[in-house]
C-alpha cells in the first residue's frame, strides 16, 4: 500500500520551492470541462494525490483518518498567527457525552462580535478539531468572528443520527452561552464543509420545524443534500477529483447503516417536505464536484421555500478546497470571500438602510454564479473522461 510519504515530499518540493508558474507547466495541459478549467494548482495536486491509497475506500478507518489530518496539515499552510485559541468543553441537556471544541478568536477582536459554530467536514467518518484547525483560523481572522469548532462524534463507532444530536447540541450551546464566549448571542451562525455542512442545514431545519431558536445565519460550502439518488455531477465527476463515486458509497455506508434511513430528511435534507423558516444562507459549490448538483439543486429549494439564499459556485475548484488554502490562491480566496460575506451579512442587518439579507443580491431568491452552469452529456462525460485519463495524470 502506498503511503503518505511520497504526497507529503511532492507537495514540499512543488508548492513550497516552485513558483506559479512551474507548478502550471507540471500540472500539465489543462483540465477545461464544459468551457471551465480546472484550477491548475490542484490539478498538480491530482496528480500527487495518486501517489498514496491511503485515502480511498480501500483504506481501513483509522488510516483514512490519519490520512486526513495529515493531508490538511501539508495542504493548508500556515495558520494565521494573530489568532489565538482555548479548548471548551460542551456541556449538553441531553443524554449524549460532553463534546471537546475549540473556540478561534482573532487578535484584538472586540466582544460582541458575530460567532460561527463551525462543523467539520470528514464524511461524517473523518475529520476533527485538528482536521480543520488552520481553516477555522483562516475564517476567524478574514470574518473577524469568534468561531466555535466542534468535535462531534464520527462514525461507524457512532452511527446517524449521533453527529445530529451531536450538532444540536452544539447550536443549543452557542445559542446560550455566546456572551460568555465573548460574541452577540443575537449573532450566532452555523456552518460547516461536506459532512458538517450537511449537518449544519439539518440542524437548523430540526430547530425550525421544533419551534426552537435556531441559528441566524448558515454558511455552506459543498453540502451533500440527498443520500437516495444520483446527480448528473455525481455521474460525471465520479473519479479523478479527489472525492470520487466510491469514496461517496463508502461514507454513506459507514455512517448510515441502513438503507431505509437514506430518505431520512436527517440524512438527506433535500428530501424535506418544508424548508421554510431557515435563516438567509450563504452556499458555496464547487464546479468539479460530484455532490455539486444535489448541493445546487437544495439551493434552487430554499429559495423556492422563501428563505434568502445566496448561492455560489467556485467553478475551478474541486470538493475540500477549504483544507487547501495553503496551496491554491483560488481556495483561499474562495474562502476568504465566504468569511467576508458572513460577516458582511451581520453588518449589514445592524444598518437601518439595509434589509436582512445574506449578502448583496438585491431579490431574496437571487442567486449567484460566477460561471455558467454545466449542462451535463455524453460530450461532456468524454471531456471528464479524458481530463482525468491516468496516462495523462501521470505524464
Amino acid at each position: 500500500m502506498r503511503s503518505t510519504v511520497g504526497l507529503e515530499l511532492g507537495i514540499r518540493l512543488l508548492f513550497r520551492g516552485l513558483p506559479a508558474a512551474a507548478r502550471r507547466r507540471l500540472a500539465g495541459a489543462p483540465i477545461v470541462v464544459d468551457g471551465e478549467p480546472l484550477d491548475p494548482d490542484l490539478q498538480l495536486l491530482l496528480r500527487l494525490e495518486r501517489m498514496t491509497t491511503a485515502g480511498t475506500p480501500a483504506a481501513p478507518v483509522p488510516r483514512r483518518r490519519a490520512h486526513l489530518d495529515a493531508a490538511t496539515a501539508l495542504v493548508g499552510g500556515r495558520p494565521p498567527s494573530a489568532v489565538t485559541s482555548r479548548a471548551v468543553v460542551l456541556d449538553r441537556n441531553d443524554a449524549g457525552p460532553p463534546l471537546a471544541a475549540r473556540l478561534f478568536t482573532p487578535n484584538g477582536l472586540a466582544t460582541g462580535s458575530p460567532l460561527l459554530v463551525y462543523l467539520h467536514g470528514g464524511g461524517w467518518v473523518t475529520g476533527g478539531l485538528n482536521s480543520h484547525d488552520t481553516v477555522c483560523r483562516f475564517l476567524a481572522d478574514r470574518g473577524r468572528l469568534r468561531i466555535l469548532a466542534v468535535d462531534y462524534r464520527l462514525a461507524p463507532e457512532h452511527p446517524f443520527p449521533a453527529a445530529v444530536l451531536d450538532a444540536s447540541a452544539a447550536l443549543r450551546f452557542a445559542r446560550t452561552r455566546a456572551a460568555a464566549l465573548g460574541a452577540d448571542p443575537g449573532k450566532v451562525a452555523l456552518g460547516g464543509d461536506s459532512a458538517g455542512a450537511n449537518l449544519a442545514v439539518v440542524t437548523a431545519h430540526l430547530a425550525a420545524r421544533a419551534g426552537e431558536p435556531g441559528p441566524d445565519r448558515l454558511l455552506l460550502f459543498y453540502p451533500p443534500c440527498d443520500a437516495t439518488r444520483r446527480t448528473a455531477s455525481r455521474d460525471l465527476f465520479a473519479d479523478g477529483f479527489l472525492l470520487t463515486d466510491g469514496d461517496i458509497v463508502w461514507f454513506r455506508d459507514h455512517y448510515i447503516r441502513s438503507e431505509a434511513q437514506w430518505a431520512d430528511p436527517r440524512a438527506s435534507i433535500l428530501l424535506a417536505e418544508d424548508l421554510s423558516g431557515l435563516p438567509p444562507t450563504h452556499l458555496i459549490t464547487a464546479g468539479f464536484d460530484p455532490i455539486r448538483d444535489e448541493g445546487e439543486a437544495f439551493g434552487r429549494r430554499l429559495a423556492e421555500s422563501g428563505v434568502q439564499v445566496v448561492m455560489r459556485r467556485e467553478p475551478d475548484l474541486v470538493h475540500g478546497f477549504v483544507n487547501m488554502i495553503g496551496l491554491s490562491a483560488r481556495c483561499r480566496a474562495a474562502v476568504a470571500d465566504a468569511a467576508a460575506a458572513l460577516r458582511r451579512s451581520f453588518d449589514d442587518r445592524d444598518r437601518p438602510d439595509r434589509p436582512d439579507r445574506p449578502d448583496r443580491p438585491d431579490r431574496p431568491d437571487q442567486l449567484e454564479w460566477p460561471g455558467q452552469l454545466d449542462q451535463p452529456g455524453p460530450a461532456a462525460e468524454q471531456r471528464v473522461r479524458d481530463a482525468v485519463d491516468p496516462a495523462r495524470l501521470s505524464g
